[in-house]
């Protein structure tokens, strides 16, 4: 019992530290506002303190990906336009970090309590969704043919909500690809999990485009008349263009990510 005890209190402390010099780092970086900060710092630690390497693997790799796409080509025309339409910045807040990892969270929590291998194929499935989707924002911005919408298939200008390319798409593939195929490296048992978060990847990535596409709130500057998902741009209050009022984002990032983590799930019980 006493050395139960030792060891929690051991993981505890690496997990703080970890987390913290992290964090900080990331927040030195601009990757991470002080709120995104402070809640990577306990989002990290409850990775660390009840899960195994592997989990807290995939979160790292999903963050130092994302975080090195964001600033990636940043300069370019493509991607300055992009982020005119875009909610937030590159620099995450909390309401990111948790719209991203929350529910990576909650799978560690139960598998901790309840371990079944179907939870770690839900949480690949998770985080696969996630960097696909990190992935085909920052990649796609890049694409030299103007995005389409998911829904008409008619050209849209770049970063509109529901916008896609086959660069875009590409990028996604890709991301969930690089999840499914780090949790295979930690864990050798987990061969299904290389196409499941390629396949989870893209799906979370498409299911992000057209529920952002159909639902999500979107507004229109009074300056200069452009689309975008910000309540204030030019300085000045946006009006409601269409999609529910709640829907933000990182909202329409937490639905994506569920969805996708249960296709994963469902995926790995038909095996």
């Amino acid at each position: 019992m006493v050395s139960i005890i030792a060891e929690w209190w051991l993981r505890l402390l690496l997990g703080l530290a970890g987390s913290v010099l992290i964090s900080y780092a990331a927040y030195r970086h601009r990757s991470l506002s002080l709120s995104g900060a402070l809640s990577a710092v306990v989002m990290g630690m409850g990775f660390i303190v009840l899960g195994t390497p592997l989990w807290f693997t995939l979160l790292i790799v999903f963050f130092v990906s994302s975080s090195f796409l964001s600033k990636w080509k940043r300069s370019s025309h493509s991607k300055q336009e992009a982020e005119q339409q875009y909610e937030k910045s590159g620099r995450r807040d909390a309401g990111q970090v948790w719209a991203n990892g929350g529910i990576g969270l909650l799978l560690c929590v139960a598998y901790a309590l309840f371990p079944h291998k179907a939870l770690i194929y839900g949480y690949i499935g998770v985080m696969a969704a996630v960097t696909a989707d990190t992935w085909a924002t920052e990649i796609g911005a890049l694409s030299k043919r103007m995005p389409r919408s998911i829904l008409t298939l008619k050209q849209v200008k770049a970063g509109t909500s529901g916008g896609i390319t086959a660069l875009g798409l590409a990028a996604s593939l890709a991301g969930g690809l690089l999840i499914g195929l780090v949790a295979y490296l930690l864990d050798g048992s987990l061969l299904h999990g290389v196409w499941i978060g390629a396949a989870a990847g893209l799906l979370g990535s498409i299911v992000d485009s057209l529920i952002g596409a159909k639902w999500q709130a979107m507004y229109r500057c009074q300056i200069c008349g452009k689309e975008t998902e910000r309540q204030q741009h030019c300085q000045q209050r946006t009006l409601p263009l269409r999609g529910a009022a709640w829907l933000n984002n990182d909202k329409v990032n937490l639905l994506s990510s569920i969805i996708a983590g249960g296709a994963a799930w469902l995926l790995s019980a038909a095996l």
